[in-house]
């Protein structure tokens, strides 16, 4: 951060006289044959330099930016947890107001890299990343060090601030939120979803037939659960208190997906290498992410009534029919052959498990006796 007193008199001027201005290694770059600058800016300088008013913003833009609280303190304890290696992306600004950009000697007058001075009495909007912003500012309250790290900032020139609804626009249509799966997969901080992935590998119904990317299975996939429905159902099935499970609850989902692994006669085909993962989605309503969380649902009720003698109850499943046009599953999971997606149609077909499973309670007066 530099002041007048940094900055030769003729660029001051140029700028804008009696204003503080800011200066930023930097890079400057073209899109649209218009200049951007990439700038490295101290955590510290985010808050001042990028502050939030509502009120200040055009009447357009303030219902695509108005912050959801609730995000802000989660990634704030994101930055505070893991000051070794958390990882931001770039913030995007809008600037209306006087900057220059001024290359290193050496790179002569056309030169990509320099300084970016940016006279204080800008408004600067951010296009992406006004979340970060807020969790930074929260971050520093909590751990004042952080303040010497950098962010990168990216910074177009924008008068009156006109551009700024397109680029809000095209910044977010384009943006692709990873699945599920992937999120699950990948991060390597939350210890149930490395459990998770650590049990697919583990037993042989999931092991190699678990699409680890994407949250829905095409037709011709050997692919025959989802990273994401396994985990669901898991959470279903174990309720956990946090992400830390005890090695008992980890022995009991290994288990309780064992045993039903060995009461669904065709999971045992799949196993043995009989069926093809195809020909079961087509047939059988137990090749679907709904019955697999409904499994979780029941299971629940079965090992915390039952915590000594579900497995006997489970071989139920043995005589269940499965079958997609089976009058069971009919309203509940299959509608005129197309699978349902609702949570009450998997709440039904956890019943219908339980009753084949000879319990006569439904979830409802489980939940209700909690």
């Amino acid at each position: 951060m530099r002041k007048y007193g940094s900055v030769s008199k003729s660029l001051a001027d140029e700028l804008e006289t009696g204003s503080e201005v800011f200066g930023f290694d930097a890079l400057r770059g073209y899109q649209a044959g218009r200049e951007y600058y990439v700038a490295m800016c101290p955590l510290k300088i985010i808050p001042k330099l990028f502050t939030f008013n509502e009120f200040d913003l055009p009447p357009q833009l303030r219902a695509q930016r108005t912050l959801r609280e609730s995000r802000i303190p989660q990634i704030a304890n994101y930055i505070v947890n893991n000051p070794k290696d958390y990882v931001f992306s770039s913030l995007t600004a809008s600037v209306d107001g006087k900057m220059k950009f001024s290359p290193a000697p050496s790179a002569g007058e056309n030169g990509k890299i320099g300084r970016l001075y940016v006279s204080m009495n800008c408004k600067m909007l951010i296009n992406d990343g006004q979340h970060r912003r807020a969790a930074i500012e929260e971050a520093l309250k909590q751990k004042p060090e952080l303040g010497n790290e950098t962010i990168s900032v990216v910074f177009f020139e924008d008068k009156g601030l006109r551009r700024s609804q397109q680029m809000f626009a095209d910044l977010n249509k384009h943006a692709v939120k990873p699945t599920k799966s992937i999120g699950i997969l990948y991060d390597h901080r939350d210890t149930f979803a490395q459990f998770i992935v650590k049990l697919t590998n583990a037993l042989p119904i999931f092991h190699g037939r678990v699409e680890l990317e994407r949250t829905s299975i095409s037709n011709r996939s050997t692919k025959f659960f989802t990273l994401n429905g396994i985990s669901d159902a898991t959470k279903f099935l174990l309720r956990p208190k946090s992400k830390n499970l005890e090695e008992p609850e980890q022995k009991l989902a290994a288990e309780f997906w064992e045993e039903v692994s060995k009461n669904i006669p065709e999971w045992q085909l799949l196993i043995e290498k009989k069926v093809s993962a195809y020909e079961l989605r087509q047939e059988f309503v137990h090749a679907h992410t709904n019955l697999i969380n409904a499994l979780g649902l029941a299971g629940h009720v079965l090992v915390t009534q039952f915590p000594n003698d579900w497995k006997q109850k489970i071989k139920a499943l043995q005589k269940l029919d499965w079958a997609r046009d089976s009058p069971v599953w009919q309203g509940k999971l299959m509608i005129d052959g197309r699978m349902l997606k609702t949570r009450s149609g998997i709440n039904k077909a956890a019943n219908v498990i339980l009753q084949a499973c000879g319990v006569t309670k439904t979830l409802d007066d489980f939940e209700g006796e909690k």
